[in-house]
């Protein structure tokens, strides 16, 4: 198991997070054709993939401004629990943690509200945190007939 959270620019809290029990790839970045969808000007269409290696996960940057791991920029590298990655030198923040552990002190301190579980059965919409929302006006109710 895998989970991502994206952090507050600020506090560095989780804002948001996703879990992904099966996936071998998972793409970030602005498309509605990745897993986990992040809008900012920053950020490119497809901006990064975790792969899974047998036991272990790489992180390899597809984006144009770049992706670092811990504050370095990288290319393509292994990853750790706990590693942080940015998306951009001044794009959002990812918290990478593994394992079901992980998940447990996850789901102990944070709302579940925030968690998005990936089902490959069902298709990828965007969070309202993640995503702008639609401006959806409500149709204006007739007045009633004065008569």
């Amino acid at each position: 198991m895998i989970i991502l959270s994206l952090l507050h620019p600020i506090k560095q809290i989780p804002v948001q997070v996703w879990t992904f029990a099966d996936e071998t790839v998972i793409r970030i970045g602005r498309s509605t054709d990745n897993q986990v969808i992040l809008y900012s000007a920053v950020v490119s269409r497809h901006h990064v993939e975790l792969r899974r290696i047998g036991l272990e996960w790489e992180v390899v940057n597809l984006g144009t401004n770049g992706t670092y791991l811990n504050g370095k920029r990288i290319t393509q590298t292994t990853i750790t629990d706990g590693a942080i990655l940015r998306l951009a030198r001044s794009g959002p923040n990812l918290q990478v943690r593994m394992g079901e552990a992980a998940l447990k002190e996850l789901t102990e301190t944070i709302p579940a509200a925030r968690f998005t579980n990936h089902r490959p059965d069902l298709p990828l919409i965007p969070t309202e945190i993640t995503s702008h929302p639609p401006q959806i006006e409500e149709p204006a109710e007739p007045e009633a007939s004065k008569q």
